[in-house]
């Protein structure tokens, strides 16, 4: 069946190009494209540490495989035996993809040539990662897996709708041999497919539209050891506090509305990703996490390890939000003790905070479990945003992502949430200090701090509430305020006398290393209206003008006023009204 080109507008991303139909009858977002570059960007460190883990493991058998000689050959017998069933454990594990076959029906060469099998058949090649895109759509970001990434495998894109599989199938085509050979399209319900697929792929990628909560349960079943799964969720009112019913139904954690809020809406995601996991003595180790434009989106590496998975309580805290002041407190939900060699795991100590807040004297409301241990790996964002750089012409929002990685490369790995300057000085209806003279007091008062690339005004530290009250009534000292009603927060919290007198001098280490430079960090749209687009097949009105801008709705309303009014028009010619 031929396609006819002049019914289809091409849209190219990177190094694919899709046919979108005029009706736009698949799903196509152009500001997913930073989720779309991001991705290519870890799926390329994937591949590069997937190479690096493999080598050393082969690097390592080779070392540990024993000398045999004939005197005890008898012995190499069985040592060789069990270096098989390694092999099998790990082609049932689904490490990464690596396996290897060893006949059983050879037990002379195995005794003859022990030596043969572990540098011979052991050391076999790293077959290229499997990736499933669950809700592929149009299939543009299949697309560019397989044209822009080095090393990958097959990509098998799935959609439960028939028109974008057709779709898919024919961008497919239209992208030419290399996609032919690399990407599949196939109508199925990603979650069926998922469980009847454990352990097959080493990347899943889903990307909703909305909350991914109903795939995660067989999306972490369907990922090898090892492999990495990659999650967008679009429901940032939910995830914010917005509906916290719905948010605790959905993902197991109830939000609270902070000035953190975007960042709390990461660590539930990855606290849900990780409650699903541990169902099949798996965990999850985030390599990267970021809130972007109207999403958050994780990527974690899922293990198998039923030992490990009793850490899980130590990762995932409760938090208390003052409802005066806004000051925050962590309760994680588990400890461990250690007792001679071993390791008991108890529940955590608590509480954490008293019936009212030691600052302003109001009462908490409490949320979560999140996931408080680190939502980044270093060392990946190091090597992402060294990639990034070096290949900066194949990414077509390089700027923005290289924006992102840049800010998240220089947070705190070790606190989780953030303080808003602008909101403690709101509490106190005072001046804002500038930023540097604020981190500048932090610092000299012996305390870390840093930046957050989910709010540009939002300062990660481990300081307690306490110096940072400290800090601020300092801070009003030398510029005093109006009086104001003594049942407001701000007046129980400037009665207290600073314990610790801040000093404001410039610290040096102030100021960021991409504040040094002047890089970039936060970026405005790049136009107007940028942001999620309607779910595929709605009907457009004139209530989506704050999403799309009304000439894209007026263009649309009047493209069906003219298609409506031709058919009227050719039924018309075709059945003439009698005289």
């Amino acid at each position: 069946m031929t396609t006819d080109l002049s019914d289809y507008a091409i849209i190219k991303e990177g190094e694919a190009e899709i046919l979108m139909h005029a009706k736009n009858q698949v799903f196509y977002n152009k500001t997913q494209v930073n989720n779309r570059d991001i991705s290519i960007a870890v799926l390329r460190a994937f591949i590069e540490k997937r190479k690096e883990e493999h080598e050393a493991r082969l690097s390592k058998k080779t070392k540990t495989a024993p000398k045999v000689s004939e005197k005890d050959a008898s012995n190499s017998v069985v040592e060789e035996v069990s270096n098989e069933s390694d092999i099998i454990d790990e082609k049932t594990n689904g490490d990464c993809g690596v396996a290897a076959e060893i006949s059983q029906e050879e037990p002379c060469s195995i005794s003859e040539e022990p030596n043969k099998v572990t540098e011979g058949k052991g050391q076999v090649e790293l077959k290229p990662p499997r990736v499933l895109e669950a809700l592929s759509a149009s299939g543009l970001r299949a697309l560019r897996y397989a044209r822009e990434v080095e090393g990958i495998g097959q990509v098998v894109a799935l959609d439960n709708d028939k028109v974008s599989v057709e779709a898919c199938r024919r961008n497919i085509k239209f992208n030419g041999s290399v996609a032919c050979s690399k990407v599949e399209s196939h109508l199925a319900d990603a979650r069926v497919h998922m469980l009847t697929h454990p352990k097959e792929f080493d990347v899943v990628d889903l990307d909703p539209y909305g909350s991914p909560s109903v795939f995660l349960d067989s999306a972490v079943q369907s990922v090898v050891d090892g492999g990495l799964l990659m999650c967008t969720a679009t429901d940032m009112a939910v995830l914010c506090g917005g509906n916290g019913e719905v948010c605790y139904s959905k993902y197991g954690s109830y939000p609270l509305r902070g000035k953190y809020c975007h960042e709390m809406a990461l660590r539930i995601l990855l606290a849900c990703i990780e409650s699903h996991a541990n169902r099949y003595k798996r965990y999850i180790v985030p390599v990267l996490s970021v809130q972007m434009d109207f999403y958050v989106r994780v990527f974690v590496r899922i293990y198998s390890s039923a030992s490990a998975m009793k850490n899980t309580p130590l990762k995932l805290s409760y938090v208390y939000q003052c409802i005066g002041c806004d000051s925050f407190h962590l309760q994680p939900i588990g400890r461990t003790v250690a007792k001679n060699s071993s390791v008991r795991y108890l529940p955590g100590f608590g509480p954490v905070v008293p019936q009212e807040c030691n600052d302003c004297g109001k009462k908490f409301n409490m949320g979560g479990p999140i996931w408080s241990a680190p939502i980044h790996d270093q060392e990946w964002v190091t090597s992402i945003l060294s990639d990034v750089k070096s290949m900066k012409e194949r990414y077509p929002a390089y700027d923005r992502i290289s924006a992102v990685l840049t800010t998240i490369s220089e947070e705190l790995p070790d606190v989780p949430l953030f303080l808003s300057l602008h909101n403690l000085c709101a509490t106190l209806k005072c001046t804002s200090p500038s930023a540097v003279i604020f981190r500048s007091a932090v610092i000299n008062a012996g305390y870390r701090i840093s930046g957050t690339h989910v709010n540009p005004l939002g300062l990660k530290s481990d300081a307690p509430m306490d110096v940072i009250w400290d800090i601020m009534r300092c801070w009003v000292k030398n510029h005093p305020v109006k009086p104001q009603p003594p049942d407001q927060s701000g007046t129980v919290i400037l009665a207290k006398e600073p314990v610790l007198q801040a000093n404001f001098a410039r610290a040096v280490a102030s100021l960021s290393k991409a504040q040094t430079k002047k890089v970039a960090r936060f970026l405005p749209n790049p136009e107007r209206h940028w942001g999620p687009k309607l779910r595929a097949g709605r009907q457009i009105t004139s209530k989506h003008i704050s999403l799309l801008g009304p000439d894209a709705v007026n263009g649309v309303l009047n493209h069906e006023e003219d298609e409506e009014h031709n058919a009227k028009r050719q039924k018309i010619e075709d059945h003439p009204t009698p005289n």
